[in-house]
């Protein structure tokens, strides 16, 4: 019976502009019987409902599911037409072009492909793509994992070799940047992102024990100074915040971005061949975990005698319970809790929504 339905189709049409009512005759062993199907606004098909006879709910108990799916299908806002056969052949022709050693993998439909590709630097990169029924008449959809957008050009005649060939040379002009970032990742201990994505753009470096730096490098000009942003305590952070602005002009685009920022902070960042990650993942006074969903602690005690990070969400709390905190402009003070000096302070501004 199963096969027998998806393969005749039934004739069962909407009623409605939202294709949520559908009306009409399903055959069941050579016999026509008049059916009603009721979707919900949400178009799930587990709370569909079918109206008809007790004949035929007793010809399809166990079978109502693939009548669901059949009129689901038909349902969808967004169902696209099976592609005509030249669409096939036509895509053949473009693999065998490419290479199918290029092709990561395709779907059932065969109309989402992810091919791979590799920069100069011998890095390994998906450009995924979705192709229209149409193709190559219609442009595809494509995605990849990269800090800047992806725009392809496409005219009718274009192909899926030249799509790949567009995708390298974006991938060229991008080397420079990733080999940024792949030096701070090797030669640093990243705090965050704690699995840099290829579409990742900042890093926060441990500098010391609740201290560290966050730098925003730009994809267009990877060795020019990036935007910084010293985290921990003031004391700490202060110094290092001074040497920043007097060494501002030091800074040689013709060197390295981790170079440069030794130079202009006059420091030795710490780095897996001398420390141990768990030297900078210190976990938070308040909740006393290191990772608060995607965050980790960046709000320190300034007393230097506690130094104790705390989650910006926790402080906050914390702070906010707290009767005797006070707040000036858009800066709450009030004390640590976990020396309980009236050491530390949130500005509402910074804090994560």
């Amino acid at each position: 019976m199963e096969s027998s339905l998806v393969k005749d189709n039934p004739l069962l049409l909407p009623l409605n502009q939202d294709k949520t009512v559908y009306d009409g005759f399903i055959t069941v062993q050579e016999r026509d019987f008049r059916m009603r199907i009721l979707l919900p606004p949400d178009r799930q098909l587990a709370r569909a409902r079918l109206h008809c006879c007790w004949q035929l709910k007793h010809l399809l108990r166990g079978y109502e599911h693939i009548v669901k799916q059949e009129v689901g299908l038909k349902s969808r806002p967004d169902c696209r037409s099976i592609p005509p056969p030249q669409y096939y052949s036509q895509l053949i022709s473009e693999m065998e072009t490419l290479g199918w050693a290029k092709l990561l993998s395709i779907d059932t439909e065969f109309q989402t492909l992810r091919l791979k590709a590799e920069d100069s630097s011998g890095r390994q990169h998906v450009l995924t793509v979705k192709l229209k029924s149409k193709h190559p008449a219609e442009a595809p959809e494509c995605s990849a994992d990269l800090p800047i957008p992806l725009v392809i050009t496409w005219t009718p005649q274009s192909t899926l070799d030249q799509l790949h060939s567009q995708f390298l040379l974006l991938l060229e002009s991008l080397t420079e940047f990733w080999d940024v970032l792949d030096e701070i990742d090797s030669k640093t201990w990243i705090l965050e992102p704690e699995k840099p994505s290829r579409s990742d753009t900042t890093r926060r470096i441990a500098i010391g024990n609740n201290v560290s730096i966050k730098v925003q490098v730009d994809p267009r000009h990877p060795k020019m100074l990036p935007e910084c942003c010293l985290l921990g305590a003031e004391h700490v952070v202060t110094p290092l915040r001074n040497k920043l602005n007097a060494n501002m002009q030091l800074w040689n685009p013709d060197s390295s971005v981790l170079h440069n920022l030794r130079d202009v902070l006059e420091i030795e960042f710490p780095s897996p061949a001398t420390h141990e990650k768990s030297s900078f993942s210190v976990e938070c006074g308040i909740c006393y975990s290191y990772r608060l969903e995607a965050a980790i602690p960046d709000q320190v005690c300034n007393d230097p005698r506690c130094g104790q990070p705390f989650h910006q969400a926790c402080l906050y709390e914390w702070l906010r319970a707290l009767p005797s905190s006070r707040q000036s402009f858009s800066i709450v003070f009030g004390e640590c809790p976990y020396c309980s000096k009236v050491r530390v302070h949130l500005a509402l501004t910074d804090r994560r929504q």
